[in-house]
C-alpha cells in the first residue's frame, strides 16, 4: 500500500501555510487583500481526497502531523488556523465520502463545494481578515483547483476501457 497521496497532502499543506506567510497579497475591490497562494489550496482539498482513500479516517493524523510541521514553519497564528479549518472542512468531507456513493469525481466536486467555503471562513477569521469578498475570493480560487482535477479524474471515469 503506498502513501504518495497522503506525502502530497503533507507536504501541500505545509507548503502553503509557509506561502501565506511570504506569498503577496493581492488588493481587491473595497480594499481587501488576497493571499495569492490560496489558488493552490484547491489542491490541498483533492489531494485529501486522494489520501483518505489511501488511509481512510486516518488522513485526520496527516493532517495533524502537517499542522505541526507548519507550526514550526509558519508561525502559530497560521498553523493552528490552518488546523482548525481543515478540520472542520475535513469533516465536511467526512460526510460526503460516508454518505454518499456517488462515483469518485462527484465526491470531489462536492466535498470541495461543502469544504472550500467552511474552510476559507473559519481561516481568514481566525488571522484576523475575515470578509465576504475575502471568503468569496479564496473559495473561488480554491474551487479552480478541485474543479481542474474533477475534470481530470472524469476523464478517466468516463473513458472507454
Amino acid at each position: 500500500m503506498g502513501f504518495k497521496y497522503t506525502l502530497l497532502y503533507v507536504v501541500l499543506i505545509v507548503a502553503v501555510n509557509y506561502g501565506f506567510t511570504v506569498a503577496p497579497m493581492v488588493a481587491l475591490p473595497g480594499g481587501e487583500m488576497w493571499p495569492t497562494i490560496s489558488l493552490v489550496v484547491g489542491f490541498i482539498f483533492v489531494a485529501r481526497d486522494f489520501s483518505q482513500r489511501e488511509i481512510g479516517h486516518k488522513v485526520i493524523v496527516a493532517m495533524l502531523a502537517a499542522g505541526a510541521i507548519s507550526y514550526l514553519m509558519a508561525g502559530p497564528q497560521v498553523a493552528v488556523a490552518s488546523v482548525a479549518a481543515f478540520l472542520l472542512s475535513e469533516f465536511a468531507d467526512w460526510a460526503v465520502y460516508s454518505f454518499t456513493r456517488r462515483p469518485f469525481s462527484q465526491r470531489i466536486l462536492l466535498s470541495s463545494a461543502l469544504g472550500t467555503p467552511l474552510d476559507s471562513i473559519v481561516f481568514l477569521a481566525m488571522i484576523g481578515h475575515l470578509s465576504a469578498t475575502g471568503v468569496l475570493a479564496m473559495t473561488l480560487s480554491k474551487m479552480l483547483g478541485a474543479l481542474v482535477v474533477w475534470l481530470m479524474v472524469r476523464r478517466r471515469e468516463t473513458a472507454p476501457a
